[in-house]
C-alpha cells in the first residue's frame, strides 16, 4: 500500500466547501495556558451539536516544551487523530516551521502578525493575527496574564471565520471558570475583540466552517479519569489509598472530589470515608489490602511503575483471597518511560502479576461509560472472587476529553459476595476459611469483628489449607492451586463479555481492547471503502469467556490491534488457544501516540496484501 506525506496528500478543499469535517491543532508551549482556550473552543463546539473530541499531546515537564491540542469535528463521530489536522494554530515558534510542514494541501494556518513569518508555502492559507496588539488593548494590569489570555487572541479569529458561535464560547469560558464572571469577562473581551478584527480585517480564503446540529439524545463531554472516579464513587468505595503518579492523579482527584460531595453522615456532617496519601505505592496497596481485608470496598489508582512495586503485595492479596481494586491508568514504558504518552503495555505484566502462578482478573474499559461502570462492577467481582480486580485504561482514555450518554444509574444492589454473618454461621457446624463448598473454588468468608465462635481464622499468603493451617505438605499446596484455578474458570463466567460486531460477508476479524476502539471503527469504514469486510470483537476483560474461541473460530485471519510493541493480547490469544494460535495475527503499534485508523488501516493492509 502506497503512502504520501501529508504535505503531499490530494485535497480538494480548496474549491469545495467542507463543513463539520476537519481537525484544529493548537501548537503552543506547555505551561503558557493555552489548555483553557482549547477546551473552550471544544466545548463550544460540542454545545453547537457536533460530534467533537480532542487529543491533547503535552510533555512531562512542567512548562516550556512544546504541547499541541487536536479538535476533531467530525460529523460521522470519528475521533482525533494527531495527523493531517487541516487547521493549525501556531502559537509556539520552536515547532513552526515542522507544524507548517505537517498542514495538508489546502490547509489553513494561523499566527501571531509580528513573528513576521514569511509564508513559504503557496498551496495552503496563511491567517496572521495581531496578538500583542489585541492583549495590548486589554484593560489587564497584571503583565505577567498576558501571555495567557493572548491565546484567547485565536479563539476569538477561529471562532469568527470558522462559525463558532460566540454564545457559546461564553457558556463555555462560564463552565470552566465555574461562573465566575471577572475571568469570564477577561477572557470574552480579547475572544469578542479578536472575533471584531476577523470580522472586518481579515477576508476568509479557505473552505473550513462548522454549523450546528441536532442532536438526538443528551450528552455529556468528560474525561476517563473522572468516569472512573464517579465509578468507584457509586460502586461503594470507602477507603482509598494512593502515591501521585501521571496519569492517575487525576482519577483520585476525582475521587476525593465526589467523596466529599457525597460521602457525608447526614446528622453529624461527617465524612464517611478515608483517602490517605501514602509514602509510596507500596504502602498504599498494603493499606486497601487491609481494608478489603476488613470488609471495606477499597481501592488505589497508579499507572505501571507503581503496579510494578505494588507486585508483591497484589500477589499477596491473590493467595490470602482479599478484595481490592486497582486502577492502572498505563503510560508508555518501560522504566520512567514517557509519562505523558499512551501504552497498552502493561497487559501481560498485570494480569501475571507477582512471582508464582499468578492470573488476575482485569477490566478493559473503552468508553466513557465503561469508565465508570466498571468502576460500580470491579468492586463487586473483587468481594465475589475475592481476590485484587485491576482495571486498565490508559493516558489517552483517562486524561483526554471524550463525549459519553450520561451514566445509568446501578440499578443492582452491591454484591458482598460469599460474606458470612453470625446469623449465617448459627447455621453451620464448622467453618473452613479456604474451603472450596459450592465447587466453583470461591471459599466463603468472615469479617474480622464478627461475633461468633466460628468467625475466626488466620489469614495466610503462605501455603494454607482448607482451615487456614500453616502447611507445606505438597498434597495441601496442589489442591489449593487447583482451587484457585477454578475460581479463575469462575470469573471467565462473571466479567463483561466481549462486543462483537459481525459484517456480512466479512474476510478477516479483527481483536482490539480499550481506547484503540474508535480507530478500530473507523479503519473498518476505510477497509471495507477498499474492498475488506470486518468482524470486530473489543474485549473488556480478562480471563476470555467462551465467546472469544468462538469469534477466533469464525475467520481464518484475525488481526489484534493494540498499542505495545510485543503484541500482547495477540500472545495471550495464543497462548489461551494453542490450536487457533496461527489464525491470530499481531498489528500492534507504539509510538507514544493514539493508534489512528490510517495507522491500523496500513498494517492490516501490508499483512493482506
Amino acid at each position: 500500500m502506497t503512502t504520501v506525506s501529508a504535505k503531499e496528500a490530494p485535497t480538494e478543499r480548496t474549491s469545495k466547501e467542507v463543513v463539520n469535517d476537519f481537525q484544529i491543532v493548537a501548537a503552543t508551549i506547555n505551561g503558557s495556558g493555552s489548555q483553557t482556550a482549547n477546551t473552550v473552543l471544544l466545548r463550544a463546539l460540542f454545545n453547537m451539536g457536533l460530534p467533537v473530541s480532542g487529543k491533547n499531546l503535552f510533555p512531562s515537564n512542567i512548562q516550556g516544551l512544546p504541547t499541541w491540542f487536536t479538535i476533531r469535528v467530525s460529523k460521522d463521530g470519528y475521533i482525533a487523530r494527531r495527523e493531517n489536522a487541516e487547521v493549525l494554530v501556531a502559537m509556539n515558534l520552536n515547532t513552526v516551521a515542522e507544524d507548517i510542514d505537517n498542514l495538508p494541501s489546502g490547509g489553513v494556518c494561523y499566527y501571531p502578525q509580528d513573528w513576521h513569518m514569511t509564508e513559504s508555502r503557496d498551496d495552503i492559507t496563511y491567517y496572521a493575527m495581531p496578538v500583542t496588539e489585541l492583549v495590548k488593548g486589554t484593560d489587564l494590569k497584571d503583565k505577567r496574564l498576558r501571555n495567557y489570555i493572548a491565546n484567547m487572541v485565536y479563539v476569538g479569529a477561529l471562532s469568527e471565520k470558522l462559525g463558532i458561535e460566540l454564545d457559546e464560547i461564553e457558556n463555555a469560558l462560564s463552565f470552566h471558570f465555574k461562573g465566575k464572571a471577572k475571568p469570564v469577562e477577561l477572557n470574552m473581551g480579547v475572544v469578542q475583540a479578536a472575533a471584531e478584527w476577523a470580522r472586518q480585517d481579515l477576508e476568509k480564503r479557505d473552505s473550513f466552517r462548522v454549523e450546528r446540529m441536532a442532536r438526538e439524545q443528551e450528552m455529556m463531554i468528560i474525561d476517563g479519569n473522572t468516569a472512573s472516579a464517579i465509578g468507584c464513587v457509586f460502586g461503594g468505595v470507602t477507603v482509598a489509598a494512593w502515591y501521585p503518579i501521571t496519569p492517575s492523579t487525576s482519577l483520585m482527584d476525582g475521587i476525593i472530589t465526589y467523596l466529599r460531595k457525597l460521602r457525608k453522615d447526614p446528622e453529624s456532617g461527617r465524612a464517611t470515608y478515608s483517602v490517605i496519601q501514602a509514602e509510596d505505592e507500596l504502602s498504599a496497596i498494603g493499606m486497601v489490602l487491609g481494608a478489603g481485608w476488613m470488609g471495606a470496598r477499597a481501592m488505589t489508582s497508579t499507572s505501571g511503575p507503581g503496579i510494578s512495586l505494588m507486585a508483591e503485595n497484589i500477589g499477596l492479596g491473590y493467595m490470602a483471597e482479599i478484595p481490592a481494586v486497582v486502577f492502572n491508568v498505563q503510560r508508555m514504558g518501560p522504566s520512567t518511560g514517557l509519562p505523558t504518552r499512551v501504552s497498552q503495555g502493561d497487559l501481560l505484566s498485570t494480569y501475571f502479576l507477582s512471582h508464582g502462578d499468578t492470573r488476575h482478573v482485569i477490566l478493559l474499559p473503552a468508553t466513557m461509560s465503561e469508565c465508570f461502570d466498571f468502576g460500580v462492577v470491579s468492586f463487586d467481582l473483587a468481594e465475589r472472587l475475592q481476590t485484587p480486580v485491576l482495571v486498565l485504561t490508559d493516558l489517552d482514555l483517562g486524561m483526554n476529553l471524550w463525549m459519553s450518554d450520561p451514566f445509568e444509574y446501578p440499578e443492582k444492589p452491591m454484591d458482598r459476595g460469599k460474606t458470612l454473618f453470625s446469623k449465617d454461621l448459627d447455621q453451620m457446624d464448622s467453618f473452613n476459611r479456604y474451603e472450596d463448598v459450592d465447587g466453583d473454588g470461591i471459599p466463603y468468608r468472615t469479617l474480622p469483628g464478627t461475633e461468633h465462635p466460628l468467625a475466626s481464622f488466620f489469614t495466610r499468603g503462605s501455603g494454607h489449607n482448607e482451615k487456614a493451617e500453616y502447611t507445606e505438605r505438597p498434597e495441601d499446596w496442589e489442591r489449593n492451586m487447583a482451587r484457585l484455578a477454578r475460581k479463575h474458570e469462575t470469573a471467565r463466567t462473571l466479567v463483561p463479555a466481549p462486543v462483537i460486531q459481525k459484517m456480512r460477508g466479512a474476510e478477516i476479524g479483527i481483536v482490539a481492547y480499550g481506547s484503540t476502539d474508535p480507530a478500530v471503527q473507523e479503519a473498518r469504514d476505510r477497509l471495507k471503502a477498499d474492498g475488506i469486510k470486518s468482524a470486530y470483537m473489543r474485549v473488556r476483560a480478562l480471563p476470555f469467556n467462551e465467546d472469544v474461541r468462538k469469534f477466533l473460530e469464525s475467520y481464518e485471519r484475525v488481526y489484534v490491534v493494540e498499542m505495545n510493541t510485543e503484541g500482547q493480547m495477540a500472545q495471550l490469544l495464543q497462548l489461551e488457544n494453542p490450536d487457533l494460535a496461527t489464525r491470530v495475527r499481531s498489528a500492534a503499534h507504539a509510538d507514544g501516540l493514539p493508534l489512528t485508523a490510517r495507522r491500523i488501516t496500513t498494517m492490516i493492509m501490508e499483512q493482506e496484501s
